[in-house]
Formats: structure tokens, C-alpha cells, sequence
């Protein structure tokens, strides 16, 4: 994992652009770049959400959709005499590493804030809520004391030697634990912006856990601040896994201004304009937004907070932290003169090899939100290159969403189980083995390669929703098992697209009569 870009100077401002125009370009943008075949985002919508319970650890609860999956990780956290039963195992193996799992608790989050109305409308918000609830009600258990906070739960050494279902698990399950004297400020100030995020989403449907949430947010922040620390070098079992690159200056940026948005109150404001230059936050411009490296996330939020009733120094470095924010989304446009995104021969945002759809992910998200925000305020986006306007940044992401769900080469849908052609091998222990509930005859660490690992056909258990990795910089893409580099989904590669999905959903079901006539 590597930061994607040096520092570079440049300024992006925005002009004039009107509501009427927006609403005759938006009206015309399914049929204008509709693709010969058509995309049921709201079915999508729905796959996403349905492979966060795939990913659950602990017991189960009654209306469990994924039925192939069973009680786990119920001692958890025993040995410690702390209750760590619950929360999510991040990709196709047995750990729950922290800083992931709050990250996409943060975007899950996000996409609900930004596009509740049209995820309700998709008959999706109770699911979504369930599954930011999920990860938060396990945050809440690993932070013990307000200095204290359980970062991890297994051993990915160990977790890596078996291939295990999680019912089965006879792998470590130590759990690793952050305080005062083993610091870990990345996993803190992420968990701290989780909660922040999810006390935002239940502060309306549920005021006393959205309090609850502030309030361990807030102590989170505190602890994260005051004991600065890189958890990777208080837990080094995830390096190698979860190597914290950026450090984490740019976590306490971004948790800072989630507890603004979600407190109102200006210290937080404050701590993210008094530290915006030293930790980073206007001097990075980046060309990638990941669990590891927020400052592209950081940025967009800060350039999309209101500027009345804020003083000049403020008004300043926020104006800075927009110009970031547009670098980052003029990268994704190709509209920079010098740093761009990598494409694929047939259009994919293209950033690293490994796992490269969590990249894609997050840039879709990011420019979905500034196409809303240009919407809403009657602005464009001005590139070096050229001026761009919300209907042109719709119509790419469109054209990433839909290389996703099958306008792509290969002909496949990266997305587990929607349409016709999808990987059917994907990397993850628990869908390629016989599910527990139709077989409870105990798998051994070893016996799973042997018997189930190594199989050509395909896995017995669809993980539905699931974002693989997906291709390589020439398109091309192997579905095998051990392709891990590929075939390997994470939960942080789909949440991105849960509220992008439900936009386009939305938009598509608004314009219906169009796109009939123009297909």
C-alpha cells in the first residue's frame, strides 16, 4: 500500500451553473450514455446490502437473510474477560481487523447521510441501517474504558495457515487492544469517525443510541488525540495486512470533522483548521481515497461545509481544502494536467493491482457527492483542463458503475451474484465450502485445502453483493480461487456503492419514460 501521489500546488474554483440547465442535462443523462444493456440498480442496491450479513461474526440473529452462514466467533475476546463477540470479518478470511471494518462503517454511514431519501425509496433503508447498527453495536463492546479500545480479534498469520469456515475456526482468537501505553491513534480517530457518521444516521430514528455513539466518538477522538501512536507498531500482527502508510495525522483530520458535523461544535472545526497544514490535510493532493489514506475523504468534506458564518482564517484553509478535494476528483476525470488516474483499455479507474476496486469505489462515491453539491449550489468543477459540470460527472460514474455490473470487456459483472456472468470462486473461505447449516462435519485447518480450496468447481455458497478485486490494467481477469489479488471481496469495496447504487436508482426510475422511448 503506498500513498498514490506527492503534494502538488494548484487552485480549482467553480463557476456559475443553473438548476434549470442541470435538470434538462440529468433528464438526458440515462439515455444519453445508456450502454445496449440495461442495469437494475435497484437490484444492485439490494445485493450490496445482503452481503454485509454474509460478513457478520457472532450470533446470528433470527432474521438472518444469508442462510448459509451460522453462529461464529462466540468466545471472542473470553480470554481477556472482555465480551468482542460480533462485528464484521473483513474479506474472504477469519480476522476482524479494526481499522477496515470502522472505515466502512464510516462510508456505509456516509452513503446513508448523503442518500437516505433514495435508498428508502429502494425499499433498502432498514437493511442499511442494520448494517451500520452491526458494526457500531461491536464498536461500542471493544471500547471498554475511555482510553481502551480492542483493535483486532485473531491472528492473520495464523488465520492465513487454515481454510477454515468461520463455524469452524480452531485459529487464534486473541484480541489485541490499544491504551495509553500501547497507542494506536489510526483505529481510534476511524472508530471515533464511524461513530460519529452512524450517530448522524440514528440521531432522528433512534436520539438515545445516536447519543451513545457521540459519546464514545467523542472519547475515541480524545484518546486517539492525546496518546498519539501508529497501531501498527502496537499490534504488528497487521502489518502486512492493514499497514497504516499514512499514518494518522490524516484519521485525526477526518474524525475531527465527522464530530463537527455530527456536535455542530467548533473545537472540532478548529482542531481540523489549526492542524489542516501540519498533519497534511492542504498540502497532500492525492489521487486515491482508501481505508489507509483518507485525506482525498477529508478534503471533500471539508470543501463541502458552508462557508457563512465562518471567520477569514477559516474561510482560508477551507478554501484550501477544496482546492485538494478538486485535485483529487479532477484526477479521477482525467482534467489534471499532470496527475491522473490510470484507465484500463476499456474505461476502469485503475490505481494499483491489488484489490483495485476499492479504489474505484471510493472515487465513484467521492464524485457522486460533488455532483450533488455542484447541483445544489450552481457551480462547476474547473479543471485544468476544462470545466466540468454535474451531468458530465454523473454520466463517468455511470460508466464505472456499469463496468462493474458487466459493460466491460471480460463480459462480468465484479459484483457476487448479480446478473448472468460473475466469479464463481471467489476467495473466501465460508462461500466455498458446504454451508453449516447442510453440513455440520467439522473441517480441520488443513483438511479445507485440501478438500475445498483447491476444487475447479465453483463455490457451493453465492456471496451475494460481494465487489471483487477485479481486473488488471489490461482488463483481463482470472476467476480461480487462489487468485486472491482479484478474487478476493472486502466489505470496504462495497459500501462506497450502496448509496451510489440507490442514487442511480433513484435517477433511473425518474426518467423511466425516457429511457423507454430511447432504447
Amino acid at each position: 500500500m503506498r500513498i498514490g501521489s506527492m503534494a502538488e500546488k494548484g487552485s480549482f474554483k467553480c463557476k456559475p451553473f443553473t438548476v434549470s440547465n442541470f435538470i434538462v442535462l440529468v433528464l438526458s443523462l440515462f439515455p444519453k450514455i445508456s450502454s445496449s444493456q440495461s442495469y437494475n440498480y435497484g437490484d444492485a442496491l439490494s445485493k450490496s446490502l445482503l452481503y454485509f450479513e454474509a460478513q457478520r461474526s457472532g450470533r446470528l440473529p433470527y432474521n438472518q437473510r444469508v442462510g448459509w452462514r451460522h453462529h461464529s466467533g462466540l468466545t471472542d475476546g473470553l480470554d481477556q474477560g472482555v465480551d468482542l463477540v460480533g462485528g464484521y470479518y473483513d474479506a474472504g478470511d477469519n480476522v476482524k481487523f479494526g481499522l477496515p471494518m470502522a472505515f466502512t462503517m464510516t462510508m456505509l454511514s456516509w452513503g446513508v447521510i448523503q442518500f437516505r431519501d433514495q435508498i428508502a425509496a429502494g425499499g433498502e433503508l432498514r437493511h442499511a441501517l442494520e448494517a451500520i447498527k452491526w458494526g457500531t453495536d461491536y464498536f461500542i463492546k471493544a471500547h471498554t474504558h475511555p482510553n481502551v479500545l480492542w483493535a483486532q480479534v485473531g491472528d492473520g498469520d495464523t488465520d492465513h495457515l487454515c481454510w477454515q469456515r468461520p463455524e469452524d475456526m480452531t485459529t487464534s482468537r486473541r484480541a489485541y487492544k490499544l491504551d495509553e501505553e500501547n497507542p494506536g491513534s489510526e483505529v481510534a480517530a476511524e472508530t471515533a469517525a464511524a461513530m460519529a457518521a452512524a450517530a448522524i444516521v440514528f440521531k432522528t430514528t433512534n436520539p438515545h443510541y445516536s447519543h451513545l455513539l457521540l459519546e464514545h466518538a467523542q472519547q475515541l477522538f480524545e484518546f486517539g488525540d492525546k496518546y498519539r501512536g501508529k497501531y501498527d507498531e502496537t499490534i504488528e500482527g497487521a502489518k502486512g495486512y492493514y499497514t497504516s502508510v499514512s499514518g494518522y495525522k490524516d484519521e485525526l483530520l477526518w474524525a475531527a470533522l465527522w464530530l463537527y458535523k455530527a456536535t455542530d461544535n467548533s473545537t472540532y472545526l478548529n482542531y481540523a483548521i489549526q492542524n489542516a497544514n501540519a498533519f497534511g490535510g492542504i498540502t497532500w493532493a492525492i489521487s486515491e481515497f482508501s481505508w489507509d489514506v483518507k485525506f482525498a475523504g477529508l478534503q471533500l468534506m471539508a470543501s463541502l461545509l458552508p462557508m457563512e458564518g465562518k471567520n477569514e482564517q477559516q474561510r482560508q484553509i477551507l478554501q484550501q481544502y477544496r482546492s485538494k478535494a478538486e485535485h483529487y476528483l479532477c484526477a479521477c476525470l482525467n482534467k489534471n494536467n499532470s496527475t491522473n488516474v490510470q484507465r484500463t483499455p476499456g474505461g476502469l479507474l485503475y490505481t494499483r493491482q491489488w484489490n483495485n476496486m476499492q479504489y474505484v469505489s471510493t472515487a465513484v462515491f467521492s464524485l457522486t457527492v460533488y455532483s450533488d453539491h455542484l447541483q445544489s449550489t450552481n457551480q462547476m468543477l474547473n479543471c485544468h483542463k476544462d470545466s466540468v459540470g454535474p451531468t458530465e460527472i454523473l454520466s463517468f460514474v455511470k460508466s464505472q458503475v456499469d463496468y462493474i455490473l458487466g459493460s466491460n470487456p471480460v463480459g462480468v459483472s465484479y459484483m457476487v451474484g448479480y446478473g448472468a456472468a460473475y466469479p464463481k470462486k471467489v476467495h473466501h473461505r465460508g462461500a466455498s465450502m458446504d454451508p453449516y447449516r447442510d453440513s455440520k462435519v467439522f473441517v480441520g485447518c488443513t483438511q479445507g485445502y485440501d478438500s475445498w480450496y483447491g476444487r475447479q468447481d465453483p463455490n457451493p455458497n453465492v456471496l451475494v453483493g460481494a465487489l471483487v478485486g477485479g481486473p488488471n490494467s489490461k482488463d483481463d481477469f482470472t476467476d480461480r480461487r487462489g487468485n486472491f489479488v482479484q478474487t478476493e471481496a472486502c466489505t470496504y469495496n462495497t459500501a462506497p456503492l450502496v448509496g451510489v447504487f440507490a442514487k442511480f436508482n433513484a435517477l433511473e426510475k425518474s426518467n423511466s419514460s425516457s429511457l423507454v422511448s430511447s432504447i
